[in-house]
């Protein structure tokens, strides 16, 4: 199989281009403004310590901002941590792909690579600046957006729960109507992505239920239905037998788009569509947006203790869910590495072995959309399971809105057809597709 060329920036005109000159720099920048608001605080917990960590913090953002800005050669990782050796195995074997007198760097060598970098070095800059080692430089704009997102996420606890009162009395055929429409919220829910909108405000201002129907055609690749074969012959055999069901959820932002996957997540289990539950997040802040263990508490702890009757309903049964290991968060330290999906046989052999437990994968969003794929130049008609490149651990699925120039899988002209009609359809996140893979 020839693989195509990684994206990059050294392609001028192309979102990773954009993305790196521009995006990157704003998304630094509003990182060193949040630290510098934050200097009083420090101060006020940390005492004048706080305040040298402070300014060790921004020298070193400072200079990771002038080191994009100048396309100077990417450095090794200084932390010690237990992924950095990782990451610097990644940066010689790039330097392994170029020549002698060449070096790694912002502009030349792969979007994927760089991008997830700049993520890891802005750990770095935290890390060895004690005692601020634990700082999120991001929580500030996730929680922002969840609280933007508060109108929004009553209208689904309330769907939810009406629902649970009746679920035990829903025919197949309502069942499958529920779990698609559920499904589409998710998918939607993944258009809240601060790293696209550069930590602008991007939450979810009204209830997406009303909207699905309008938004159908929008659905580029709808796999739905093979989901729901999955599913459904899952718990046809586990009417005869005792037997576990398990959905894996690799999780993008958290916000409104967590909230729609916890959603999601409990009403597979309501259903009995699943048995449990196992959420993947990442170990570090990263991509401004995507979800920590922090975050995933959070969220829960905000829906348990809110004052509205269904909000707090839904973080109560999901506090349980956790407690009753029906539900199971991970945050493998693969999920913040460079590498594309089809190394994690090679990578973290533990991880992909624990993926081989699941019935079904559900990828969230553009991030694991490009890892899946390799974040390469595909023809739109390529096959999503050849994308993949032998990264199999499990049936798997792919909800995803566009944010990034990358598409498999597509019917013959359809690609060509948007982009004659609408130059942006990859990278507006108007466009969605729920993309399934059986297992081969």
């Amino acid at each position: 199989m020839s693989v195509p060329c990684s994206l990059s920036a050294r392609f001028k005109g192309s979102f990773a281009y954009f993305t790196v000159k521009d995006r990157l720099p704003q998304i630094l920048t509003k990182v060193i403004d949040t630290v510098h608001r934050t200097k009083s605080a420090f101060l006020e917990e940390y005492g004048e310590e706080g305040i040298e960590a402070e300014k060790k913090a921004l020298a070193a953002f400072s200079k990771l901002r002038n080191e994009l800005h100048t396309d100077k050669p990417l450095l090794l990782l200084m932390d010690n941590l237990p992924d950095t050796e990782l990451w610097n195995q990644y940066l010689e074997h790039q330097q392994s792909l170029l020549s002698e007198n060449d070096q790694p760097s912002w502009f030349k060598s792969p979007w994927l690579y760089v991008e997830c970098y700049m993520y890891r070095r802005i750990h770095e800059g935290i890390v060895l600046s004690p005692p601020l080692c634990s700082f999120d430089v991001f929580k500030e704009v996730k929680n922002e957006s969840f609280f933007q997102s508060q109108q929004a996420i009553i209208a689904l606890c309330t769907y939810l729960q009406e629902l649970a009162k009746k679920i035990k009395d829903v025919g197949e055929e309502q069942l499958k109507e529920e779990f698609f429409k559920l499904l589409q919220v998710s998918l939607w829910g993944n258009k809240c992505d601060l790293s696209i909108s550069a930590g602008q405000d991007n939450s979810q201002k009204s209830s997406p239920l009303a909207s699905l129907t309008d938004l159908q055609s929008c659905i580029l690749v709808n796999d739905t239905d093979h989901l729901w074969t999955v599913l459904s012959h899952g718990m046809k055999m586990r009417s005869s037998q005792a037997s576990v069901s398990r959905v894996d959820i690799v999780l993008d932002n958290a916000g409104f788009e967590l909230v729609t996957d916890l959603i999601l997540a409990d009403f597979l289990l309501a259903s009995k569509l699943a048995t449990e539950i196992h959420f993947h997040g990442k170990s570090i802040p990263w991509y401004v947006s995507d979800t920590t263990k922090s975050d995933f508490q959070w969220t829960i702890q905000q829906l348990r203790a809110a004052n509205h009757r269904w909000m707090s309903k839904c973080g109560s049964n999901w506090d349980s869910n956790l407690k009753k290991e029906v539900w199971l968060y991970h945050d493998h330290l693969f999920w913040t590495l460079p590498h594309e999906f089809c190394k994690v046989a090679q990578v973290a052999p533990d991880l992909y072995t624990e993926l081989q437990k699941s019935d079904l994968i559900l990828f969230k969003g553009d991030l694991n959309y490009r890892k899946l794929t390799g974040d390469r130049k595909w023809d739109f008609t390529v096959p999503f399971s050849q994308a993949l490149n032998r990264f199999h651990p499990a049936p798997l699925c792919s909800i995803r809105t566009l944010k990034a120039d990358i598409q498999v899988g597509l019917k013959c002209g359809q690609g060509e057809q948007l982009t004659s009609s609408e130059p942006t359809w990859m990278i507006s996140g108007q466009y969605g597709v729920i993309q399934f893979s059986a297992l081969i």
